[in-house]
């Protein structure tokens, strides 16, 4: 999909990501919680969605939020003021960040690579504003090291990425690899479908 598909997609299901959000809590917040729960200073969610990151993340971060969608980022100010926080957000397209390079002390981003139409651009991005001595950390989800659940991703690959935009099969430790991040630390969880990543931003081809 092009960033125009992805735009136009998110517009019919913005509101249902907010209401099923319970869900999510259940399923990836313990993940967003350890990966994102110390980062400090100005931090820079990409891809932010619906907010759902917000709640994870210290209060005293400067927060700065960005989507394609306009629809995912009025629910997203709801999140804030449903939270109580202060927070900037702006609609930005993540392969093609508006922002200065070393801009961050912290660039987040969770189930986000799925949808992006040059993910590794997107990531270069990420290493690209974010500052020499920050902290990139990523959540991801992929195809599954579990046969019979992998097996039925393949089957329903092309249909549910033609419904939702997402390739749910995808690699993520190949992206990151791809992107040329250097990985101080990764996991994985959730029958290997969950991957976790704490980057050290790369400035060596700068």
């Amino acid at each position: 999909m092009s960033v125009s598909d992805i735009k136009a997609s998110y517009a019919d299901f913005a509101d249902g990501v907010r209401r099923f959000e319970w869900l999510d809590r259940a399923i990836v917040g313990r993940y967003r919680r350890h990966r994102f729960g110390d980062v400090d200073g100005k931090v820079l969610d990409v891809a932010c969605g619906t907010g759902t990151n917000f709640r994870y993340l210290p209060e005293t971060v400067e927060l700065v939020g960005i989507d394609i969608s306009p629809d995912m980022l009025a629910n997203a100010e709801d999140q804030l003021t449903d939270l109580e926080r202060d927070g900037t957000l702006k609609e930005m397209d993540a392969q093609n960040l508006e922002f200065a390079d070393d801009s961050f002390d912290a660039v987040i981003s969770a189930l986000s690579t799925c949808t992006f139409p040059d993910p590794v651009a997107a990531l270069q991005e990420m290493n690209r504003v974010c500052k020499p001595e920050g902290t990139i950390r990523l959540i991801e989800h992929g195809r599954s090291d579990v046969g019979l659940i992998a097996r039925f991703q393949e089957w329903r690959a092309d249909a549910h990425y033609a419904k939702m935009g997402c390739r749910w099969t995808q690699e993520p430790r190949n992206l990151v690899e791809a992107a040329d991040l250097s990985i101080e630390d990764t996991s994985t969880g959730l029958l290997g479908m969950i991957t976790t990543f704490e980057i050290a931003p790369s400035k060596t081809n700068d």
